[in-house]
């Protein structure tokens, strides 16, 4: 069990020293389990949950592994040192077809390559967006333009400090942003609410 963990602690973004601490073992050990992820978690090809999520992480070498999980219970079910499509398909090709018509769903990022997958191995398989990579793209490209919008005023305006400073604000539900209380701020030497910034910052 203590393997597995380990495993499904390096799909999270930790560094292995974290890792290590957390299961009471050596950094050296947490390589060695990442060094022997390529031999198979199960013998048998005649089985697969129902329930299948893909993902990928950076190994010890710094290259991007393949990671795939039984969504319901979490555990590791195969990780494979490439994340080329041919390999992943040639893996799950070694099943039983009643193994690869038994999977009903497999939850995935926006990765297209992943979808062609599911496709070519899991004929009634639907395919589940993962909540949390969509999120992390919406972030990234929200971050990204208010980072454009924000160059676009000189550093000394109240547009680029409303835009700069409290970004985090920018990302917070609506509902949670405080509206009652104002505070003074340096940066645009003003009392504002949240509220206040966030509407004039996207203003």
């Amino acid at each position: 069990h203590s393997k597995l963990k380990i495993l499904s602690a390096l799909t999270e973004d930790r560094s292995m020293t974290s890792i290590a601490r957390e299961n009471n073992v050596s950094v050296n050990t947490v390589q060695r389990v990442l060094g022997s992820c390529s031999h198979q978690f199960s013998s048998s090809y005649d089985y697969l949950p129902e329930h299948l999520a893909f993902d990928e992480f950076k190994g010890v070498d710094r290259t991007l592994h393949f990671i795939c999980l039984d969504a319901d219970k979490h555990e590791v079910v195969q990780i494979l040192r490439t994340r080329y499509k041919k390999a992943i398909i040639a893996y799950f090709k070694k099943f039983a077809p009643a193994a690869l018509q038994g999977v009903k769903t497999v939850s995935l990022d926006l990765n297209f390559y992943y979808q062609d997958i599911v496709r070519a191995c899991f004929p009634n398989a639907e395919i589940v967006l993962d909540r949390f990579h969509m999120v992390q793209m919406l972030t990234r490209s929200f971050n990204s333009l208010r980072v454009q919008v924000m160059k676009k005023f000189k550093k000394i305006s109240r547009e680029y400090k409303l835009l700069k400073s409290p970004w985090k604000l920018y990302l917070k539900k609506y509902q949670a942003l405080d509206k009652i209380h104002p505070h003074y701020n340096w940066h645009y030497k003003d009392n504002l609410t949240q509220e206040q910034i966030v509407n004039e910052g996207i203003a």
